[in-house]
């Protein structure tokens, strides 16, 4: 498992979205691009944060029926939750039906030896089939887990491993499969809201970029042979847009991470494999929606089938989620105050039990 890294050149990091340096010194000692792009898993990891599934009690409370928020404004609580406390199910479209850690498949990250399969069979609206293409959601908190969202001054970023099986164990439907994801946050003008609002206000925004893996079958018109491609959640007018191929040759482990920058963009970066993410393997920067990024909120994922009941989601397979800042001072000091918290709480139910 990768250990925690803590710059020793922060400033340099720092000091280089604000001004020009020597892109060679700058990479070598920043982890960074010769851009300035900060490579995702740069920085200190933040343990506290995260997930690598080898704890023996790991274990996911479903809380049936799942949410549907965004579909028919109904969330169904109480929420289901991983009892590491990590995990969440995600209110706008619900948890998967199936999270389970297995083995860890074949080239997987050195040490590991679990890792979570993430499956859906009824997603959407729960008890109705509607023979299209929906989704569910599984939540890696941050502010939920820290008390607070990450700051682009920071420069935070997530890596996480994808397993995508062999072609046979995909569900047989040319689209999307899964997704990626950052829950991030800026402040928008909005039109008001109510029934006599005129005019225009700022207000906070949640989006969510990130990248689709797509599934060609070979079974739909036009396509040869069984292969995918990534697509990136989006350009600056909320477009997806294609970004890499994957033939079937390279189905297997698959490592990716996106980082934010003190400007507010997000950059994008992919490679097959479990090695640690380098400059080489950066696939472009967006502002996706047009928004510039001020703070993250969560890391997360989705998982898409054709909700009729019957066609359950490929198995994917994920390891190692994890989150890193560069500047972690304001972090660091959060979670010491966390921790200490579970501790003194930890210690009065121990003096209780024992009267």
């Amino acid at each position: 498992m990768r250990n925690s890294i803590t710059l020793t050149a922060l400033s340099l990091l720092l000091a280089g979205f604000s001004m020009q340096t020597n892109s060679a010194v700058y990479a070598q000692y920043s982890g960074t691009s010769a851009y300035g792009v900060p490579v995702p898993g740069v920085g200190t990891k933040i343990d506290y944060v995260g997930d690598d599934f080898e704890a023996d009690e790991w274990k996911f409370v479903h809380n049936m029926p799942k949410s549907s928020r965004e579909l028919n404004e109904r969330s169904y609580g109480p929420m289901a939750y991983s009892t590491n406390r990590r995990w969440a199910e995600g209110p706008e479209r619900g948890q998967p039906d199936v999270l389970k850690v297995i083995p860890t498949p074949s080239n997987g990250l050195v040490g590991s030896t679990k890792a979570l399969q993430i499956s859906t069979l009824r997603s959407g609206i729960p008890g109705r089939n509607t023979n299209d293409v929906q989704q569910d959601d599984l939540i890696l908190g941050i502010a939920t887990r820290i008390g607070s969202t990450l700051q682009v001054r920071e420069v935070p970023s997530c890596v996480v491993r994808v397993y995508l099986p062999e072609p046979s164990l995909w569900e047989n439907r040319s689209g999307p499969h899964f997704g990626i994801r950052l829950g991030a946050r800026t402040t928008a003008r909005k039109p008001r809201e109510g029934l006599f609002a005129v005019g225009t206000e700022m207000r906070n925004e949640p989006y969510w970029p990130g990248f689709w893996i797509h599934f060609r079958s070979e079974t739909s018109r036009g396509v040869e042979k069984d292969s995918a491609f990534l697509k990136i959640r989006s350009n600056s007018r909320g477009i997806d847009f294609k970004s890499k191929e994957i033939p079937a040759e390279q189905f297997g482990w698959w490592t990716f991470g996106m980082s934010m920058s003190s400007d507010g963009r997000v950059h994008y970066f992919a490679k097959p494999g479990v090695e640690d993410l380098t400059k080489d393997d950066f696939l472009i920067s967006q502002l996706p929606y047009g928004y510039r990024a001020e703070r993250l909120n969560s890391f997360f994922f989705n998982i898409c089938n054709n909700n009729n009941g019957r066609t359950w989601s490929t198995p994917f397979v994920i390891d190692d989620p994890e989150v890193f800042v560069v500047d972690s001072k304001r972090v660091d000091q959060l979670v010491k105050r966390k921790i200490d918290y579970q501790q003194r709480r930890a210690q009065r139910t121990t003096s209780k039990s024992r009267k």
